[in-house]
């Protein structure tokens, strides 16, 4: 069963926004501080242009592949199953834990407010979150829209009231902890932008995802950096430097200092609200992994399940939820440098991901959004994330480390012997030492994933392509004898005798040239009978000697129909005329690996249908 599609722009927008904009800014700037003083904008900074790069690899495979699971998906396909079933648990442990530490936040606001242990509240919010989500993922994102557009008025407030009480002073010395601290808090404060990844694991029910992940992805990156600058500084400009460093609530703090008591219990139940949309949107994205693990094979079935009634995938919800809970119950340093530290690694992953797809040269790979200045955007990445990786801290790597060996024990024990699967990296190897390593499997689902994404919907002609006939041929040779061998090839589909189908294709070439380029042809003739129609489909890699003119054609479509067909006969031309006017449609059809990629060339193209 499909998840429905309901989100929109605005929910992406507000999905991905809502979900950064929590304990990124109402909780560690004050633990930021402690480690690298007021140069915790330049931590900040540098680990959102480390985002960037990550988020900008995603927001590429988000366009290509838009399913469940979101980056599972991605490196699945391209690094194999083994590092997918590692990949897809722990994102699945990161986004808990970090939905986890928003729990935790929360309830400590609220805390202060009802006279309730901390962890009973964030235990009873998380039960809520999970009974929304498993209602829908409509009603979960109108939240987020909600949420987002109480909060962003809030904080502007928050800002231009801040800016004119902001001291100097407490800018001084900028790096008081030196250069080196910077980076290990860079890595310590990247959980903040984890909810990146919580849209892309929802790619799947998302309305014209190839434009709308992408546009979301960045546009809520952008803002939320320009958020996180203005509002640290504030904080930092208007609190004395030994009391943020010993504050869990930095922004409620500062709040006070210039708005007064008013103002302080207006940021806390923004902050409130915060935590709320953060964890909402953790439980709404991770859920997602083990739907997509599930459907792979390399998790019990019943993850995949979908609820009939709401078409969510419940027993995801609820495992997800459960891990939540149980995360609780570890200290929050331990939470927060755990989430980080493998959400570093996702971003290293999307990175190679990306790499990979592109190198092996997968024709159905087709993203609608590039990511820019390819390599170097990912190297920079995966270097730049390996360098917070390793400054971060040898407690969250042993968590991370033990979380990995989990995930090819998981493998080793039930994916490895119930799921087989194709993925790029084989076709990267068979390209660079030419050797046969592939079938046509994951071409196959790349087109499925394609038609889906572009809502295509098969029409006559996409059946006909479907059965159609494919020759490759590898010499040159003249009509005449691409007429007879056509012929022989043909007689079968129509029922016809071969001399009479060559007949018709000698004497309609004769007439006139059927080369429409100097490389296409496309002969076309009406046979007798009723009801029939049908189409050949040939690449000459040497070229076909059509005419003086036309001597090497490389691309024929060879159209067979009865009178009565003579409608359709214009549409399948039309079809074709549409398709091979793709300016590089030469250019792919020459580099199509074999017969399958030449027919997938025609579904995909693009045409009116």
């Amino acid at each position: 069963m499909e998840l429905k599609k309901e989100l929109n722009l605005l929910d992406v927008f507000c999905i991905t926004s809502g979900a950064m904009m929590s304990s990124g800014l109402f909780i560690l700037p004050g633990l930021a501080h402690a480690k690298a003083g007021p140069a915790i904008l330049i931590s900040y900074l540098v680990a959102a242009l480390l985002a960037a790069t990550g988020m900008l690899s995603q927001a590429e495979l988000a366009s290509a592949m838009p399913k469940a699971g979101g980056t599972y998906f991605y490196v699945t396909r391209s690094l194999g199953l083994a590092v997918g079933t590692v990949y897809g648990l722990i994102t699945l442990f990161a986004m808990a834990f970090k939905s986890a530490f928003e729990l935790v936040g929360m309830s400590a606001f609220i805390s202060c407010i009802i006279d309730m242990d901390a962890r009973v509240i964030a235990m009873v919010f998380c039960i809520i979150f999970i009974l929304i989500n498993i209602v829908g993922t409509k009603g979960a994102g109108r939240l987020q829209v909600f949420l987002v557009f109480l909060i962003i008025p809030s904080l502007l407030l928050y800002i231009f009231m801040g800016l004119p009480e902001t001291g100097a002073s407490n800018f001084e010395p900028f790096i008081s902890r030196g250069p080196m601290a910077i980076f290990s808090t860079a890595g310590f404060v990247f959980v903040s932008y984890g909810g990146l990844l919580k849209i892309a694991s929802l790619a799947e029910e998302v309305r014209d995802p190839g434009r709308v992940l992408p546009l979301g992805m960045i546009l809520s990156l952008l803002m939320v950096v320009v958020f996180y600058m203005l509002v640290m500084f504030v904080t930092i400009g208007v609190l004395d430097p030994a009391r943020l460093d010993s504050t869990l609530t930095p922004i409620t703090d500062g709040a006070g200092m210039f708005m007064g008591p008013w103002g302080k219990v207006a940021l806390s139940i923004v902050a409130i609200l915060a935590f709320i949309s953060a964890a909402n949107a953790g439980i709404m994205g991770a859920s997602r992994y083990p739907l997509a693990l599930s459907r792979d094979n390399l998790l019990p079935g019943f993850l995949g399940k979908i609820n009939a009634r709401f078409k969510t995938p419940h027993n995801s919800i609820i495992l997800t939820g459960i891990i939540m809970i149980s995360a609780l119950f570890l200290k929050l340093d331990i939470i927060i440098k755990t989430a980080s530290s493998v959400l570093i690694l996702t971003y290293i992953f999307s990175c190679l991901a990306v790499i990979v797809l592109r190198e092996s040269r997968l024709q159905n790979y087709q993203p609608s959004f590039r990511a820019p200045l390819y390599p170097w955007i990912q190297v920079v990445g995966i270097t730049g994330c390996g360098f917070l990786l390793y400054e971060i801290g040898y407690r969250a790597l042993l968590i991370s480390g033990i979380l990995i060996v989990s995930g090819l024990v998981v493998y080793w024990f039930y994916g490895r012997i119930r799921s087989e699967r194709e993925h790029a990296l084989l076709h990267l190897i068979e390209r660079i030492t030419s050797k046969e390593l592939t079938s046509h499997s994951l071409e196959t689902e790349l087109k499925e994933v394609i038609r889906e994404r572009d809502e295509i919907i098969e029409d006559r002609f996409d059946r006909i392509i479907e059965d159609s006939i494919i020759l490759d041929i590898d010499r040159s040779l003249d009509a005449d004898e691409f007429f007879r061998m056509v012929s022989r090839k043909m007689a079968g589909h129509l029922d016809m005798k071969p001399g009479a189908i060559y007949k018709l294709l000698i004497n309609r070439e004769k007439e006139s040239s059927t080369a429409l380029t100097a490389h296409l042809a496309i002969p076309h003739v009406v046979i007798n009978g009723t009801s029939a129609f049908d189409i050949l489909v040939a690449r000459c890699k040497d070229g076909v000697f059509f005419s003086k003119e036309s001597p090497n054609v490389r691309a024929v479509f060879v159209l067979l129909g009865t009178k009565d067909e003579r409608n359709f006969h214009l549409r399948a031309l039309a079809a074709i005329a549409q398709i091979v006017q793709d300016p590089k449609f030469e250019e792919k059809w020459m580099n199509a690996k074999n017969k399958e990629s030449l027919r997938d060339i025609v579904l995909l193209g693009k045409r009116q249908r």
